[in-house]
């Protein structure tokens, strides 16, 4: 993106931006809403039982990516059939974190 500047003028960059941004604002929420679908299967799938000695390190990291999951997912819900703006956190940059850590989660796990 940073080329684009280079190439066009101020004017021309903001709708070359925004012509990108109508397509991203309508897959990322279906997108998010497959993520939280296909996690929720694979938790049930994986979780596993809980011992009398609690839950193990990779349970609680499950864990962990299920919760941060499902706010991303109820966010996405929200935006896509409700056309609500998320109630707390309405830039981009705390989403991007949770993916992040869901990320940094699942390499964690499988050490």
């Amino acid at each position: 993106m940073s080329k684009m500047n280079q190439t066009l003028t101020n004017e021309e960059s903001a709708k070359a931006r925004e012509a990108i941004m109508v397509h991203v604002r309508k897959v990322v929420p279906y997108s998010l809403l497959v993520a939280v679908a296909t996690g929720i299967y694979m938790f049930t799938q994986v979780f596993g039982e809980i011992t009398a000695d609690g839950m193990s390190r990779f349970q609680i990291m499950l864990s962990i990516k299920g919760f941060l999951g499902l706010w991303l997912g109820v966010r996405g819900f929200n935006q896509l059939f409700f056309n609500i703006n998320p109630w707390l956190f309405k830039s981009h940059f705390f989403p991007f974190i949770l993916v992040v850590m869901i990320i940094a989660l699942s390499q964690l796990m499988y050490l």
